[in-house]
């Protein structure tokens, strides 16, 4: 049996971790002693690792609960319901991939675009592009040649096409 303190430093966790857990439903301590205490047991420790872990892989808290009720009641799922879970977790975290691509291609593009000088931003081709309703930036980089210029314009075009937002 353990303390909320000695579950905390065998799981690595703050004791605010636990509570936090215990005040979403995902871990309740298996008794309290006469002053209050919570006191864990080993499979309350296995219930914390379980959600731990789950949390490492990227789920919420709502899709642990998810599991853990699953794992509760295995005889009643289908693996089949579990790795529907995952691959849709795994859909979400590819459609968060692909627009976090589609963000750096663009910030890319536009970071190429300016020249990044002391000048004035007057003329400030990432804040033009911003400030336009069309996508082509116009290069203020003097250094670039004119071939760059609309290699760097026609890849900022094709960033448009944004990713599907997979939801």
């Amino acid at each position: 049996m353990y303390r909320i303190g000695e579950l905390a430093q065998l799981c690595e966790v703050k004791t605010d971790t636990l509570r936090f857990y215990e005040k979403h439903g995902l871990l309740s301590p298996s008794s309290r002693t006469d002053t209050g205490y919570r006191i864990y047991s080993d499979i309350d420790v296995e219930r914390l690792r379980f959600i731990l872990r789950a949390k490492a892989v990227g789920f919420t808290l709502a899709e642990i609960s998810e599991l853990l009720s699953i794992e509760l009641d295995k005889s009643n799922w289908a693996c089949a319901d579990v790795k529907g879970l995952v691959d849709d977790k795994l859909a979400s975290v590819e459609a968060k991939i692909a627009e976090l691509n589609y963000f750096q291609l663009s910030l890319q593009r536009l970071s190429q675009a300016c020249c990044g000088g002391p000048e004035s931003a007057e003329h400030c081709s990432i804040l033009e592009a911003l400030e336009s309703s069309t996508d082509s930036v116009r290069c203020e980089n003097h250094n670039y040649t004119n071939d760059d210029t609309q290699s760097i314009t026609s890849a900022l075009d094709q960033s448009t096409a944004r990713p599907s937002q997979g939801k």
